[in-house]
């Protein structure tokens, strides 16, 4: 790794577009996305497997990336991937900040967290689970449902985080109609949670 990529100032940017977001707390909301290439946990239902290698993407200069997010008008960023993890986003947090736009990031939470973040939205995966250190510091936990196992995987992770934490179910996209049926009679027993729909894909955008 070159000395711009371990300090973040270039980053394997897969794709960057100015959005609405679709899932999570946030549903609704205008950002700016930021997708960076790069994932070892190989989720089998995973929608960004494009992102996976790192070296299929170019790096980009990290100052160019801000660039773009300064003349899209917005005031918030998400940086997805893929891992963004992987990488030291201290640089582009900064650079953000320094422009007074607010940062979000969506994680699985198995590597150490860099960067200055506005929001943390963790989504932990089995097999490859959270470090514990980001528990404390979620903001949103997000748990996709693809079969009766994962509400298991989901409460494990609720009592780690803070209990002003927001809890949410997703159902996995392709399964939706037989996962949703039984993510509804959940929410409905276990009150603390909330269900989180891909709202983007039904509306056919980014």
């Amino acid at each position: 790794m070159h000395n711009s990529e371990s300090e973040g100032k270039c980053l394997p940017l897969v794709e960057r577009f100015f959005s609405v977001q679709g899932e999570g707390y946030h549903t609704g909301k205008a950002a700016y996305f930021i997708r960076l290439g790069g994932c070892d946990i190989g989720c089998s239902w995973c929608d960004s497997r494009f992102a996976w290698d790192p070296d299929l993407h170019p790096l980009v200069e990290t100052d160019h990336i801000v660039n773009s997010v300064i003349l899209s008008g917005t005031d918030s960023v998400v940086v997805t991937g893929g891992e963004p993890l992987i990488w030291n986003l201290n640089y582009l947090c900064s650079c953000l900040k320094n422009k007074n736009i607010k940062t979000f990031i969506e994680t699985s939470g198995a590597y150490p967290l860099s960067g200055k973040w506005d929001w943390i939205c963790l989504s932990p995966k089995r097999n490859m689970p959270p470090l514990s250190s980001i528990y404390k510091m979620a903001n949103e936990l997000k748990v996709v449902i693809q079969d009766g196992n994962d509400f298991r995987w989901a409460e494990k992770n609720r009592k780690l985080v803070r209990k002003d934490c927001f809890l949410f179910l997703q159902p996995e996209w392709k399964r939706f109609d037989d996962v949703i049926p039984d993510i509804v009679e959940y929410v409905k027993k276990n009150p603390l949670w909330r269900i989180s729909l891909q709202t983007h894909k039904y509306m056919h955008i980014p």
